[in-house]
């Protein structure tokens, strides 16, 4: 017995709803064709609508569908109006309601209006918006609450959130939907005050209310307010959580962003890749390299897809943390690497002092055709700084406008400054300075005036000063580099200057903070910080490495510490830096033999740098040490910063 036609077109309805991808549908069509089901109406509907869902979205197959249908109906004007919205291309979506107001016996509806609202919203299409709204009030659609909540979106995409705010007014009963996109217009032009007042008023918030308030505190980098309202709701999914993540690594919050993904992976909420990418950034900002290897470890047994973007981050990661071994490795099995990656990895090697691994990779690089940006170059120039490659430094600042048209900016004068520096030609630095195409900033008048220090030109280093104290008046660095110059010189009289001027202005010098992270937990301790749980056994432990340390011939380098006070006394502040106390706690805490890595916020100290060469020796340990400027390697008694940083 032959089947019916009611049951032919209830089979092919069912394949439809039932399908899962594009090819699966494709395939129906032809059955469709075949058997002549392409004359129904409520088929093609069907198959219209399944191919602009998300399993399918091939926007083009759908208008080529559509485009067969000689009398489309209302709901298939709208399906693909909406289509052409949702896929970014609110031209056609208007486009396209042009052409079914043309169509003789088609209804114009509420949903149709809604839709190209949108859309003129989206195109920031204020003249046909605005003809679009007299039309909505002309026809009775006026107090239609889809075309009301339209246009309070429409009206704030063209700035005009006061517009937007009259229109919600004019709701009689208006619904937790019309309230999250007034909301969401108000966040959308970062007016906070209104968004929180509005939300406020909201009587049935639902999870979007909530999301939309934390997205919008974030996204002005206000951390406290968008945790604590992350903190008081009480429903929370992974929408909520992603707003967080990236907020935490954006306002340096790192330690946060940890304590956030652990509390993620209680609530059973499954990360996808952006928010590994942020957890990972995080954990490279603090250097919590075990936490770092978990993430890399849950991402693997999670089986998440570790793609361009995720690669680059488990290289930048391993970098920023001292495991440079493993950066390699991560950066190696990517299958396909973009500029980011290759400049990722090109900084990574640069950073830790293996400046001709860098430089090679450039050349690999460039090889296998990808085309460098900015970023690359000062991967590069940071490689020839690092190893003191004075010559090629030049020949890559030039490569960089002269064959791939990328203009120099002020970050890659600062790399060509402290080439310069580093390899003693002061007054060629100073004359890259002036022939600068724009105003130097205090990065390359720093990057000058450490090289006054190396070499002792007190004389540009008083031109660098004036220059600095203009850009940072109250920044303390500079005026410590300034009196280590001096003391260098024997002028002890302008090293007393330094201070008085410090004092009279009130310079307060910023309190180190060094962390190391034991057992996945960071540890943090600032200059003289006794309030460790360990800070006993700490001392004790450093008073024993400062009497080895001169029993092999360590002499502190009082002259470093500019407080008018005896040496004595400047002893004990050196003594109680806090990478000192950092690296008192990892001998403490972890086997002989086992590498120590530390994460510093400011610059090594010269006495410091000196005491850990010793130490590498005395306790047989590798130290690692990412300062603000770039890593140290510390293994038997040598510095891969060859005493330059």
């Amino acid at each position: 017995m032959r089947p019916t036609y009611k049951t032919i077109k209830h089979n092919v309805m069912s394949l439809i709803q039932h399908s899962t991808n594009l090819n699966h549908l494709l395939q129906i069509h032809a059955l469709i064709l075949k058997i002549a089901l392409d004359i129904n109406v409520v088929v093609l509907t069907k198959l219209l609508g399944k191919i602009l869902t998300p399993i399918a979205d091939d926007i083009s197959y759908a208008r080529n569908l559509f485009d067969t249908i000689p009398q489309p109906d209302t709901f298939m004007f709208n399906t693909m109006i909406r289509g052409y919205l949702k896929s970014n291309n609110p031209e056609e979506s208007l486009s396209l309601f042009t052409r079914m107001c043309r169509f003789d016996g088609i209804c114009i509806d509420s949903f149709s209006l809604s839709v190209v609202l949108q859309s003129c919203g989206r195109l920031v299409d204020s003249e046909n918006g605005e003809s679009l709204h007299a039309y909505c009030l002309k026809h009775g659609f006026g107090s239609d609450l889809f075309v009301q909540t339209a246009l309070i979106e429409m009206y704030g995409r063209f700035g005009l959130v006061d517009v937007s705010r009259k229109v919600f007014d004019e709701i009689k009963d208006p619904d937790c939907i019309s309230c999250n996109v007034m909301l969401g217009e108000y966040v959308r032009v970062r007016e906070m005050g209104l968004a929180e007042e509005f939300f406020d008023k909201i009587s049935d918030r639902d999870l979007v209310s909530w999301n939309t308030m934390i997205h919008g505190y974030a996204s002005i980098g206000d951390v406290e307010s968008a945790q604590d309202l992350f903190d008081t709701s009480t429903r929370k999914d992974f929408v909520s959580w992603s707003f967080m993540f990236p907020t935490c690594a954006k306002s340096r919050c790192s330690s946060n962003a940890l304590k956030l993904f652990h509390e993620m992976q209680l609530s059973n909420v499954v990360p996808d890749q952006i928010t590994m990418v942020s957890v990972l950034c995080a954990c490279g900002d603090i250097g919590a390299l075990g936490m770092g290897k978990m993430i890399h470890e849950y991402i693997k047994r999670s089986c998440i897809e570790i793609g361009i973007r995720l690669g680059t981050s488990l290289v930048d990661m391993y970098a920023k943390c001292g495991d440079i071994d493993n950066a390699v490795s991560c950066f190696k099995q990517m299958s396909k690497k973009d500029v980011f990656a290759w400049s990722a990895m090109i900084m990574g090697l640069a950073n830790h002092g293996y400046g001709e691994a860098a430089l090679d990779l450039f050349s690999k690089m460039i090889s296998e055709g990808t085309k460098p940006n900015d970023i690359t170059f000062i991967g590069v120039l940071t490689a020839c700084s690092h190893i003191g490659l004075f010559d090629k430094g030049w020949t890559y600042f030039n490569a960089m406008s002269n064959i791939y048209c990328i203009p120099p900016k002020i970050e890659h004068y600062g790399n060509m400054v402290d080439i310069l520096g580093r390899s003693g030609r002061l007054q060629e630095a100073r004359e890259l300075i002036r022939s600068m195409p724009f105003e130097p900033d205090a990065v390359i008048w720093r990057a000058l005036l450490g090289a006054c220090k190396i070499y002792r030109n007190v004389e540009l280093a008083e031109e660098a000063i004036i220059k600095l104290v203009a850009l940072e008046p109250n920044v303390d660095r500079n005026f410590v580099l300034l009196s280590n110059i001096y003391s260098q010189a024997k002028q002890w009289d302008k090293v007393v200057n330094v201070r008085r001027i410090m004092k009279n202005n009130k310079i307060q010098r910023i309190p180190g903070s060094s962390s190391i992270e034991i057992g996945n937990e960071v540890h943090e301790f600032i200059s003289g910080d006794e309030s460790h749980l360990q800070s006993v056994e700490i001392y004790k432990m450093l008073s024993e490495i400062m009497n080895r340390l001169k029993e092999a011939g360590y002499v502190p380098l009082t002259t470093s510490v500019l407080q008018d006070i005896n040496d004595k006394e400047k002893e004990t502040l050196l003594v109680r830096h806090s990478e000192k106390l950092a690296i008192a706690f990892g001998i403490l805490n972890t086997a002989p033999g086992v590498s120590i890595r530390i994460v510093k916020n400011l610059r090594v100290c010269d006495d410091c740098h000196s005491a850990i060469k010793i130490i590498s020796i005395v306790y047989n340990r590798k130290i690692i040490i990412r300062d603000r400027n770039r890593f140290h390697h510390f293994v038997a008694g040598t510095c891969s910063c060859k005493d330059y940083w």
